[in-house]
């Protein structure tokens, strides 16, 4: 018996003693594990690190030239099964987002894309054309249902130029009125910094 206690008793302490010297590292694994798992738990974590300014964006003039074009239009489709072609959409500035439910950096930036959409939904000279890449439209939808987000979904109906979208999520591009593409960017990003949303602005002004 006092065999057995004492076996408990020194299993016991080693427990202790090896929580207290792995602990931390017992913690940050369990946190990566979630962070690998869980969605909504990456998209957390990156939009801490877009709260840093680090990831703020803006529409450079000077690097123009090297965007990517969009030589020709695609199609696309609203909800109600409405076909239009960007070409259309000349004489509007027009936000195009690529994004998925399931995509954490998509996620994380959704927010400053709220709020951009909030601040021109009412403006006609202005365009969100958000490209929904599920697979399907109910995926897209029960997550923006979720989310309590009210930008517009759209899919797309025809091939999108490689050089504009290559399938890397999310993909951002700004067109102005004469449909050139100003702006194209990579992974997640804050579209609702002060600068950015002046930057729309004077292209609706042009």
């Amino acid at each position: 018996m006092t065999d057995n206690n004492n076996g408990q008793a020194i299993s016991k302490k080693d427990r202790q003693h090896f929580i207290r010297k792995h602990g931390f590292s017992i913690f940050m694994g369990l946190i990566i594990v979630i962070l690998f798992v869980s969605p909504e738990a990456k998209s957390w974590t990156i939009r801490q690190l877009m709260r840093t300014g680090l990831y703020n964006v803006k529409i450079e003039k000077e690097n123009a030239a090297a965007v990517p074009q969009l030589a020709s239009g695609f199609d696309f489709e609203d909800e109600s099964g409405v076909i239009q072609n960007t070409a259309s959409l000349q004489g509007k500035v027009v936000f195009i987002n690529f994004w998925a439910s399931w995509c954490p950096p998509c996620r994380a930036e959704f927010p400053s894309i709220e709020t951009l959409y909030s601040k021109f939904k009412n403006n006609p000279n202005v365009f969100f054309l958000m490209i929904n890449e599920d697979d399907d439209w109910v995926a897209g939808r029960e997550y923006l249902k979720k989310k309590s987000y009210i930008t517009p979904m759209f899919k797309t109906r025809s091939a999108v130029p490689a050089n504009i979208y290559n399938g890397t999520l999310p993909t951002t591009l700004v067109l102005d009125k004469n449909g050139k593409v100003v702006f194209r960017h990579e992974g997640f990003a804050n579209y609702a910094s002060e600068d950015f949303i002046s930057q729309v602005n004077t292209l609706i002004k042009q």
